[in-house]
């Protein structure tokens, strides 16, 4: 084992499996998961973040502050909200994540009223993890398809399904 971890060491600088850079990465990746399967799932924000934590989602920035708003916004519009993670891939300092989210839309939050409707968007978020905590993230969900869904988009920016474009 020792003559095959020096060759790969040797060959491409990869760490040796069972290291401890192994175990480092799969922290993070749990550290990422429960941002999904404890924050967004279950209302439960308790993963670590950096004091000078910063989000970027789109075209714009976020801090810690505004990104738990943010979240505890969709618990609030989306009591029964389910965030699975379909993916998950670990490399240095980075975790990338693409995820998978449910639910029925029964309060009003974030300038969203209640429709009642449920709806599945997925995303990507990569993180980047510092000392055990998150300290700057990168996301993109599919808002658009968020909006469709909750038909609160103006008729011009719908796409009709092919059943209903077969219909006209």
């Amino acid at each position: 084992m020792l003559a095959t971890c020096l060759a790969i060491l040797g060959i491409g600088g990869m760490p040796c499996p069972g290291s401890a850079s192994d175990h480092i990465l799969e922290q993070n990746k749990a550290l990422v998961r429960q941002v999904y399967e404890q924050g967004l799932s279950r209302g439960e924000f308790k993963v670590p973040y950096t004091s000078d934590f910063i989000g970027h989602g789109g075209n714009r920035t976020f801090d810690h502050a505004a990104g738990l708003a943010e979240a505890k916004g969709f618990r609030t519009a989306f009591p029964d909200l389910e965030a699975r993670v379909d993916l998950i891939l670990a490399e240095g300092d980075l975790v990338s994540a693409r995820w998978t989210a449910t639910g029925t839309n029964t309060g009003a939050a974030m300038g969203i009223p209640a429709t009642g409707k449920r709806v599945q968007i997925s995303g990507t978020a990569v993180f980047r993890i510092q000392d055990g905590a998150i300290a700057e993230e990168w996301t993109s969900g599919d808002n658009l398809g968020l909006m469709r869904q909750l038909g609160l988009l103006p008729a011009a920016l719908t796409t009709p399904s092919p059943k209903e474009a077969a219909q006209r």
